[in-house]
Formats: structure tokens, C-alpha cells, sequence
């Protein structure tokens, strides 16, 4: 079989990768600084979250709760609507491993709702520690759309705040065929001391 080889002139002949370039948007990003909650709502400061795009990924990195063992979550409030309290049904499980490899395993996290208004969990119990922090991402399907519930897909990594590390998948959906068009983000209990939250709305998918 020849050989074949590549000079310059063939290298900078080629005019297309065949890869999709910005399909992936960053729309908003917000830094909390001792902050109650952290809102994205469709056309206030900048933010789009409507029918532009199919998907809206949200990415939260370094996020450090000011209470200690408060667990980071979430609520959605459909179009013309009042307060954070769109029903959901949601499934979670873990899996955890402590630093000195003593206890890890995996298990069905009972934070999941049935039917409920409250917050939906992202993370396990955090730590408040200068170190202590979790990040991941959250994806929002369609949240325009009027005619079917907007399903969402969560991954998460917490320090825990007994010194574990944490991994919290979660999946579920907002029982509504209103269009959603804003997200909050908060702790159980006590301030976003630190974190930034990334808005990201993905084409072509």
C-alpha cells in the first residue's frame, strides 16, 4: 500500500472540517457574591430563554453554599405566571466515595418529587468549608414549547460535607404545557456565598 504524504499546499487546500461550528451559545453568566438566589428569566438582563433554541444548558462551577450542609437546587416558573412552584416529577440516585476509601457505593436518592411544587435537588448535602464546593450542569428541553411537559437531565459532584465525594444524577419533568421562561437556582438554606452560573442555549440538536 503507498504511502501518501501532505504538504502545505494540500493542508490549506481543505475548506471544511464537516464539524458543526456555534451550535453551542453562551447566552448569560452571573457570579454570585453572598446571593439569596441566582435568576435566569427570558428577556431580562440579556437572558434568552424561549423558543430560540431547542436546548438550554445551564452550567454552575465552584458553587459554595455560606451554610454548611445545604444541598443546591432549583425551580422553574412557567410564562405569565407568579413564584417558583411548577409541579415536577423527578428521579435521582448517587454515587459517593469518602476520602479515606472507607465508604463508597451507589443508591436511589430519595430528594426525587412526585407531583410536587418545592425545589428540585441538584446536589447532595454540601460543605461550607473554604475548599467545599459542587459544580455540573443542567439541561432544559424545549422549555417553550406548548404542547408537551419540558423534561430535564442534571449531573452533579459535591464535596460533601462529611467529607465525601458526591456524584448526583437526576432526571425528571415540569408537569406543565405553559412555556417556562425562568429558572432559579438557590441552597436549602442560606446564601450562594460564591459560584458562577453559565446559560448556554444549543442549536442544530
Amino acid at each position: 500500500m503507498a504511502l501518501v504524504k501532505y504538504n502545505n499546499n494540500s493542508i490549506s487546500a481543505i475548506t471544511s472540517t464537516g464539524l458543526t461550528s456555534g451550535a453551542m451559545t453562551l447566552i448569560k453568566e452571573q457570579t454570585a457574591s453572598a446571593s439569596a438566589t441566582i435568576d435566569f428569566v427570558d428577556g431580562t438582563s440579556d437572558v434568552v430563554l424561549d423558543n430560540t433554541y431547542p436546548i438550554y444548558l445551564f452550567k454552575f462551577i465552584n458553587v459554595h453554599p455560606a451554610t454548611d450542609g445545604a444541598n443546591f437546587q432549583f425551580q422553574g416558573n412557567a410564562a405569565g405566571g407568579s413564584g417558583f412552584n411548577e409541579t415536577i416529577t423527578s428521579t435521582l440516585f448517587d454515587a459517593w466515595s469518602k476520602e479515606d476509601g472507607s465508604n463508597s457505593s451507589m443508591a436511589y436518592n430519595s430528594n426525587d418529587l412526585a407531583q410536587e411544587t418545592v425545589f428540585q435537588r441538584l446536589t447532595d448535602t454540601g460543605g461550607n468549608g473554604n475548599d467545599e464546593c459542587c459544580s455540573g450542569y443542567l439541561q432544559l428541553f424545549n422549555p417553550s414549547d406548548t404542547t408537551f411537559v419540558k423534561h430535564f437531565i442534571s449531573v452533579a459532584n459535591t464535596y460533601y460535607s462529611d467529607n465525601f465525594t458526591v456524584q448526583t444524577f437526576g432526571a425528571g419533568y415540569f408537569n406543565t404545557t405553559s412555556a417556562i421562561d425562568e429558572i432559579q437556582f438557590k441552597f436549602t438554606s442560606g446564601n450562594i456565598d460564591a459560584g458562577t452560573i453559565k446559560l448556554y442555549g444549543i442549536k442544530d440538536s
